[in-house]
């Protein structure tokens, strides 16, 4: 009886297996339709193409969009077309995640996610560039500006990660999963439809702009081949906390938080801003994790509010003096005598 019922618990166990089971999709039908006639490739370490948007005149002011972990470049498509009239704008799929998939060396630590933001640098030429970065996309924009602050024009830090004691215990399920070994584990292949839908959920407030075609993006660039190994050594990754180092960040800063970020604590806004000497905190009400997805149009306002009057105002046009109507009808002649008063008459 014993051995039967053994039998039909492996039975049970493997049929749940089999049923949450799910392939990696094709990495060309995935280029085909996420990359597209845009798709830009980088040349990276060890052979790795970052995957990279660019739009606007080439002549504009540089603006690299990084966005955070389980994401894409796509997750900044509203605010890449808010810019892109005056803004040279670049998006690019980091390491271990989109059509860039895994790092050759799968290094997830700051240097290796910088190995991405390098190789857009060094493919666009760009000198000097404002970074504009979501989640763990924020992280690389604040430790880029410590590591190579002549290279950060400015910043945008959008619920971003790096304050001790900021995350949320709680979390969303995708996050619960890969914080516990065996999950880390399970979810290089368990990883079905309604796991990713419920994270999305659970990430962001306003749920009516969540749509099938954007669960289906997420779920199936996250099993672009690599990706999931991808994710789960992110985190199993140690990351040094420099927090005590963003004194050094000088460059003018936005802060981007909604109030109701399930990830990482929207106190953490109140961090950046006291240990940043030039940060200032914009802070939505009833909005996630993610804002621009979720109130795109104010989340896009207020970004090119902060590059057009901050960081790039217009120069001031030059001042041109008019001469007064008299003095430009007796220009080039004599000064006229002035007349002879009363008193100096003989």
């Amino acid at each position: 009886m014993r051995r039967i019922l053994i039998i039909v618990l492996f039975l049970v166990l493997g049929g749940g297996v089999a049923a949450l089971w799910t392939p990696d999709t094709d990495a060309d039908a995935m280029k085909a339709k996420y990359g597209g006639p845009e798709a830009l490739y980088a040349p990276a370490i060890g052979g790795m193409q970052v995957h990279y948007r660019v739009s606007g005149p080439k002549d504009g002011p540089p603006v690299i969009l990084i966005h955070g972990t389980s994401a894409s470049l796509h997750t900044w498509e509203p605010l890449r077309g808010a810019l892109e009239d005056t803004y040279r704008v670049i998006a690019y799929d980091q390491p271990g995640h989109g059509l860039t998939g895994p790092h050759p060396e799968r290094d997830y630590t700051y240097d290796g996610m910088a190995d991405g933001l390098d190789a857009v640098f060094a493919a666009e030429g760009i000198e000097q560039a404002v970074l504009i970065g979501n989640s763990m996309g924020g992280w690389i924009s604040w430790r880029d500006a410590v590591a190579n602050p002549d290279r950060v024009k400015a910043l945008v830090l959008v619920d971003a990660s790096g304050i001790p004691s900021s995350f949320v215990e709680r979390s969303n399920l995708g996050f619960r999963l890969l914080q516990n070994p065996v999950g880390r584990v399970a979810s290089t292949k368990l990883t079905p439809r309604a796991a990713i839908e419920n994270s999305i959920y659970g990430t962001m407030s306003k749920h009516k702009v969540i749509d099938d075609a954007m669960i289906d993006r997420y779920w199936e660039l996250l099993r672009y081949p690599g990706n999931r190994q991808a994710m789960a050594d992110q985190f199993s990754t140690e990351r040094a906390d420099l927090s005590d180092r963003l004194g050094e960040v000088t460059v003018p800063t936005l802060v981007i938080f909604g109030d109701e970020d399930p990830l990482i604590h929207p106190s953490a806004a109140d961090g950046f801003v006291e240990r940043m000497p030039n940060a200032r905190a914009i802070i939505y009400e009833a909005v996630g994790h993610i804002p621009m997805e979720e109130v795109p149009a104010q989340f896009s306002a207020d970004v090119r509010a902060f590059l057009d009057d901050e960081i790039f105002p217009p120069e001031p046009e030059p001042v041109i003096e008019v001469q007064a109507p008299e003095l430009l009808e007796n220009e080039g002649e004599a000064p006229l005598a002035p007349e002879p008063s009363p008193s100096d008459m003989p």
